[in-house]
């Protein structure tokens, strides 16, 4: 009745990512692209589901992504945004 499955989940690695997996995933992104994540670990070579890629990728290993503190003016155009259009 309901979607199938992203993927066969026997055989897969669940938890921790390893310094070596993020190498790979990286590795394979960037000469790549995104592409299909359905497709994506059994061609980078890796023992996870797509969706498992998808979001270490987006969460963690992009090149973008900025983590740590946010600057003074990051925070006030937070504020400035946040009088002018509320909590949405």
């Amino acid at each position: 009745m309901g979607r199938a499955p992203c993927c066969e989940k026997v055989g897969l690695r669940k938890g921790r990512w390893t310094a070596e997996e993020d190498k790979a995933l990286t590795k394979y992104i960037l000469a790549n692209g995104e592409g299909s994540w359905k497709s994506l670990p059994k061609n980078a070579g890796l023992l996870r589901c797509g969706k498992s890629c998808r979001l270490r990728w987006i969460n963690y290993l992009r090149a973008d992504l900025k983590r740590g503190n946010i600057t003074k003016e990051e925070e006030e155009t937070i504020v400035k945004l946040r009088a002018a259009l509320g909590n949405r």
